[in-house]
């Protein structure tokens, strides 16, 4: 099909059209991953057609084999440390993976299943601080993700489109994209919120309420509950939380992502409905996770309160000394680590342009990134160097390359800079035991002979007014 058609048709017609073809298969035939889409894209169109229907019977879907090998596929696919009972995926399949998912969906079905405590590290921040990640244990994450898998699609057909952050399809692109378009639309006033510990703060009980608009199986709710009381283990032998805990949902957990978004979209339906006090003031929202900002042509006091007040109902607190209020043509600001400017044009000689270029921290965190990994990797040979560095270059060049959107080159040109200058001093230490790199050009030799990527290609633009 042209991707002109595609677009004339709904969502809910391309919904229709691949349940239809997916259907056509017998059960027997399709494999765990067509009976998972076919099952999501079922309690999608339902949750769509219906926005006020609520969803009785979703329990005895969990514990299905079908959907717990897919679960672990999902989960093994990211490669993840072993939690509390320090059980790793090697151990799993050394023990058997069918056994191992049998047992857990023999436990969902008989409502034995207790989840074990989520393993708390901390993990370094931009900023110089440090951020908690909880690590559930391999069990717990592959039943977090087999309810996920349910839940996610009725959640999903009736969250905002402003929402960005761990949702099918959708990604910081999309959020910066959309950014860009409102500023060249005229909405240069811009207030850049910062929640103070969204995921340790989520009241359960409200959280609970927010999961109990579309689902009615007490089931699926007790077990959600399990999770968020669920004890945490820190670093040292202690533990916090568990049952007398009434808030928070551990960041690393594979379903606090979604429980996060169910309930950041109260928000969302608030400010962003079409004919609301919001919408008439022209103030628009854009969200990923927890970062959201406000975007209008200007943006009252009043206004401001107003969402001040509904973050407080939602027993959520708003960081006062990190949110600010922007007028973006006369000053910068940063969103998911991207620099906003009404910059001077080097192309057009008394012109701006709105330049969305990554952020100054995130080169210098790239570059530590690298440092650290040349560091660990001694003196492996020129194509396993490669091989340890193209996956940290081209991460981060792809979230920062969005075509016709962000402006690269100056960064892109950066990093190559400092792969030359740090390549060179990685081979020239060699001194003890002397590679061919030595003393070479090692960088344009392991582009050229290994593959290793290349940030820096010019289009051989220059400036036209440069050119006089």
């Amino acid at each position: 099909m042209k991707p002109t058609e595609l677009m004339k048709k709904s969502i809910q017609e391309q919904v229709q059209e691949e349940i239809a073809l997916l259907s056509q298969k017998k059960r027997k035939e399709m494999s765990s991953l067509e009976r998972v889409r076919l099952l999501q894209l079922k309690l999608y169109l339902k949750a769509k057609q219906e926005s006020s229907y609520k969803f009785y019977i979703l329990y005895d879907k969990l514990f299905q084999k079908h959907l717990l090998e897919e679960a672990y596929k999902r989960v093994s696919s990211n490669k993840g440390s072993s939690g509390v009972d320090k059980q790793t995926f090697e151990e799993v399949e050394k023990y058997g993976r069918a056994k191992f998912l049998a047992e857990l969906g023999e436990e969902l079905r008989k409502r034995t299943y207790q989840p074990q405590a989520v393993k708390r590290v901390w993990i370094d921040k931009e900023n110089g601080g440090k951020r908690p990640l909880g690590i559930p244990t391999i069990k717990d994450r592959v039943a977090q993700q087999a309810c996920k898998m349910v839940v996610e699609p009725i959640f999903e057909a009736n969250f905002d489109d402003s929402s960005y952050g761990f949702r099918p399809k959708r990604s910081a692109k999309g959020a910066i994209t959309e950014i860009r378009d409102n500023l060249k639309k005229g909405k240069h006033t811009v207030y850049d919120a910062d929640l103070s510990k969204y995921f340790d703060t989520i009241p359960h009980q409200k959280l609970l309420q927010a999961l109990q608009e579309r689902i009615a199986d007490p089931r699926v709710i007790h077990l959600i509950r399990l999770w968020l009381k669920v004890p945490i283990a820190e670093e040292g032998g202690t533990y916090t939380g568990g049952k007398s805990s009434k808030q928070g949902t551990p960041q690393g957990g594979v379903i606090s992502p979604l429980l996060a978004n169910i309930y950041m979209n109260l928000l969302d339906r608030i400010v962003n409905k079409t004919d609301g006090y919001f919408a008439q003031r022209g103030i628009t929202m854009i969200r990923y996770a927890d970062d959201f900002i406000l975007m209008s042509k200007h943006i009252s006091q009043e206004s401001l309160l107003k969402v001040h007040h509904y973050l407080e109902r939602m027993g959520l607190i708003i960081n006062t000394t990190k949110s600010k209020m922007v007028n973006a043509k006369s000053s910068s600001f940063d969103f998911l680590g991207f620099t906003f400017g009404y910059d001077r044009s080097i192309l057009y000689e008394g012109t701006r342009f709105w330049n969305v270029k990554p952020k100054a921290k995130s080169v210098v965190k790239i570059k530590q990134k690298i440092n650290q990994k040349l560091k660990l990797i001694g003196h492996y040979p020129a194509w396993r160097v490669v091989y340890e560095l193209n996956p940290i270059i081209r991460g981060w060049m792809n979230y920062y390359q969005i075509e016709k959107v962000s402006t690269t080159q100056v960064a892109f040109r950066e990093l190559e800079d400092y792969l030359r200058v740090r390549l060179l001093r990685y081979y020239n230490r060699k001194s003890q035991r002397k590679s061919r790199l030595y003393r070479q050009q090692a960088f344009d030799k392991l582009v050229k002979e290994e593959g290793l990527i290349k940030p820096y290609k010019t289009s051989g633009l220059r400036p036209v007014y440069a050119q006089r």
